[in-house]
């Protein structure tokens, strides 16, 4: 592009200079012939050495004339063709850097090193809005690589235990030649409870994962105290199963945000705090707002320690506090 912009650059320049030196050629020659007086035929003038009669004298002079601006505008075309290669040349190269920055940054980029940007100083020019287009370009692309490790890191992380449950108990019920249907039966219960729960992780993990590339899309006035109630209708049976106990101080935390993605957080917050508790033990739930943001707080008892956990109402995780 460089090299284009020079040539056209170069090109317009002597087509300019080249006109401009034709028409003072031109304009020379009529104002030398209009300039010569008028002088009696049979005198005769000398021009450069040379006599001339009166006669000829017009055109002696205007071709002189011509001679002389022709000489003197081919060497300042000559001059003025380098000048305007190099100008252009220069200014093209200087206008054109940030352009070869985002191609340099584009070649360098890979899924590791989505974090560089551009980050151009400059006027606020055509050039500008094109790094700054290009660096959002980069932001998405980092907030969509960084979801998809995420997603595939929870993936790995919350499907291991109900695959693990379906590898185990297919193997030792295949391994004993004495198992009955009964056993076949109990067997094949425990698989597809497992199953579904894999199911309902992968779903929650791909809700998750759109929520976490594009946004929240739903905003509607939601009650965190409601939520609650809401997602231990689930996870409650599973309590109930395990003799774990549940004790509720649910305060109104009206907040703003996606219900169903609120319930579905609270709900494996809920889960996993029943299915990793022992048997007979307890869960401690309690809703508040702030004055910033409304939150749920869960502490419960289970093996090996004690653990506790808030949900705001942004859907975000964060370890609060161990509690005894």
């Amino acid at each position: 592009m460089r090299l284009r912009i020079t040539t056209v650059a170069v090109v317009i320049v002597a087509a300019v200079s080249a006109l401009l030196l034709w028409l003072g050629w031109l304009l020379v020659g009529l104002v030398v012939r209009g300039a010569v007086p008028q002088l009696p035929a049979s005198s005769t003038i000398v021009v450069d050495g040379v006599a001339v009669e009166a006669s000829r004298l017009g055109d002696v002079l205007e071709q002189h004339a011509r001679t002389q601006v022709l000489g003197a505008g081919v060497v300042a075309f000559v001059l003025l063709l380098v000048a305007a290669a190099v100008l252009a040349w220069t200014f093209t190269g200087r206008a054109l850097r940030p352009l070869h920055d985002v191609t340099a940054t584009a070649r360098r980029l890979s899924a590791e090193s989505l974090g560089e940007r551009i980050a151009l100083d400059g006027p606020d020019d055509e050039v500008a809005e094109l790094a700054d287009t290009f660096d959002a370009m980069l932001d998405r692309l980092q907030g969509a690589f960084d979801a998809q490790r995420r997603f595939v890191a929870n993936a790995s992380h919350e499907l291991r235990t109900p695959l693990a449950v379906i590898r185990t108990e297919l193997d030792v019920t295949l391994s004993d030649d004495q198992a009955d249907v009964e056993e076949l039966r109990r067997m094949a219960d425990v698989v597809g409870t497992a199953a579904l729960r894999a199911e309902q992780l992968v779903e929650a993990l791909l809700l998750l994962a759109r929520t976490d590339g594009i946004g929240l899309v739903v905003h509607e006035p939601v009650d965190l105290a409601a939520v609650v109630s809401s997602a231990w209708r689930s996870a409650g049976r599973e309590a109930a199963a395990r003799g774990v106990q549940a004790r509720f101080a649910t305060a109104p935390a009206p907040t703003v945000g996606d219900p169903a993605l609120l319930e579905r957080v609270a709900g494996n917050l809920l889960e996993n705090a029943v299915r990793h508790n022992l048997h007979g033990g307890w869960i401690e739930v309690a809703t508040e707002s702030s004055t910033l943001l409304p939150y749920i707080i869960m502490a419960c008892r289970h093996m090996p320690g004690i653990f506790a956990r808030r949900i705001e109402s942004r859907s975000t995780y964060e370890v609060e506090a161990p509690v005894a």
